[in-house]
Order: structure tokens, then sequence, then C-alpha cells
């Protein structure tokens, strides 16, 4: 409940610094709005109206200088479990020079459907927990999808480069023992609208920590995909002692080329029970699943 509170004040603040009025026929919620909670104003909705009623707009252009954590420059920050987002666009506007989330997801069996995250780098920290990004958009230049302990399935989701030279995923898994896992299934990797990436100047990820994980199936890979595929953290520290860096079924010209040599293939697909757990049908919406 905390956590709802703080989301809806800020959604109110945000509203109000991004425009001086509201959009013709918008519901609008807060200090001079027409309903006093988000309930009020989602009990107001038409029941048999055609038209789209699921516009919503999270907009953060400003970043905390000398922000103590990466993840307090975060337009949301989700601390609950059992939460389910839809139709959404979060978006943190900072750009270029330092890191800048749209989304912070700090607990387990978080679903995030048809959401839209827009950053440049670091836009999705995913943290901890078990989560799902389905029929999402998540776009950035660097390490724009990056965490430590989380399991992640991404199914069906779009992931855009908006401009060259950077890495999309950047998984800390530091111990053999930690869970963390990130699992592309059937998603598409290109370039964003007026996107500087040009041909193979995007790699799929690199470890932020030695024993990072992350797989990719069943995916359409853009030319924007470098044909090695994957690189190292850095020319000092790789980190690539451990990796488990995968591809499995994956079609486009972006799979072109010798892949890095600690990157690997795999003959079966990975499922998401395997990754979630066998009750994940409790909490995933497998409607968005492709």
């Amino acid at each position: 409940m905390r956590y709802l509170l703080t989301l809806s004040t800020f959604v109110a603040a945000v509203l109000a610094a991004a425009r001086t009025s509201a959009p013709s026929g918008a519901l609008t919620v807060g200090s001079g709005g027409k309903y006093s909670t988000f309930q009020q104003a989602v009990n107001a909705l038409s029941k048999t109206t055609t038209s789209p009623q699921n516009h919503f707009h999270l907009l953060c252009s400003s970043l905390l200088s000398g922000a103590a954590n990466d993840e307090e420059t975060g337009t949301v920050i989700n601390l609950s479990a059992n939460t389910a987002f839809y139709n959404i666009n979060i978006k943190n506007t900072y750009g270029k020079g330092s890191q800048a989330i749209a989304l912070a997801a700090y607990n387990t069996d978080q679903g995030y459907y048809g959401v839209g995250l827009y950053g440049y780098q670091d836009t999705l920290l995913t943290q901890i927990g078990n989560q799902i990004y389905a029929k999402c958009y998540i776009e950035g230049a660097v390490d724009w999808i990056f965490g430590q302990h989380s399991v992640a399935w991404f199914d069906g989701s779009t992931i855009a480069a908006s401009a060259p030279n950077g890495c999309i995923t950047a998984n800390g898994r530091a111990s053999s023992s930690d869970p963390s896992f990130y699992v592309l299934n059937k998603c598409t990797f290109t370039t964003s609208s007026g996107s500087t990436a040009g041909a193979g100047s995007v790699y799929l990820g690199r470890p932020w920590s030695e024993y990072a994980r992350v797989a990719i199936q069943g995916s359409s890979l853009g030319s924007v995909i470098n044909p090695a595929g994957w690189s190292v953290w850095s020319a000092s520290t790789p980190n690539t002692g451990h990796v488990l860096f995968e591809e499995h079924g994956n079609s486009g010209a972006g799979t072109a080329g010798t892949r890095a040599s600690f990157a690997h293939s795999y003959s079966t697909a990975y499922t998401i029970g395997e990754l979630l757990g066998s009750n994940y049908k409790t909490w995933v919406d497998t409607s968005y699943l492709s």
C-alpha cells in the first residue's frame, strides 16, 4: 500500500510538470482534479466504449545529481510483490551522460504487459525476484537491461537501440549460487525511431559480473547486432570466465558472423516454467505470452 501511495503522489507531480492542463476527455486525479483517488477514476471509466482508455505516460527528465544509488535516478521504483503494470509508457529522458533509470523492479512476481520503457543508459533495472516483461518495448543505448539477482523472462518484446556502441544486457550475477537469469524469448532486436545506431554497432550483452547468465531464443536479430554478438565488460576486466551467454533458434541479419569465444548455442529452448517456476500461472498473465 505504501508503494501505491508513493506512485500516485509521483504521478501527480509528473503530470503537473509535463503539461499545464489535462488533454480533452482525461479523467484527472489529485489536487485540482475531478477525482481524489485513482480507483475513483478507474470506476468512472465507461464500460461500453470501444475507444482506447489506457494511454498513460510517466515522464522524468531530471536526474538526482550525485545520487548515492543508481536506482535513485528512476522514474518509477516498484518495491511491491505480486504487481502488474499494463499499457503504460515510462520514460527517463535525461539522455546521454549518466545512469538514468526508467523502471527499477525490486520484488518478485512482478508482471509488465504492453509496457514501454524509454531511457538511454540503464533503462530497466531488474534487481530481485521473478519478473516477466511481455509484449513490451524497451529502448536504450547503454546496458539498458541490467540487474544482479532477478530471474526475468522477456516475451514477444521489442528491444530497440537508440545509439551505437552499446550493449543491451548487463547481467550482474556474481556467483554460481545466485538465481539471476535473463531469457529473451521471441523478441525483436532493432533500432528506435531516429536511432543513430548503424549495422553491427550494438552487442546483445556484456557481463557485469563473472557469472552473468543471458539466453536469447526464437528471436529476430536485426542488422544492428554486432557479428560477435557479445562483448567483454572491459578490456581490463573482461568478466568472461564463468559467463553463460547463449543463443538458440534466432533469425535475421544479426545472427550472421562469428560469435565471441565465450558465447554458445544450445539445442533446446528454455521454457517459462523452467525459469519462473511451475506455479508461474498463478501470477503471470498468460494471455500476453507468445
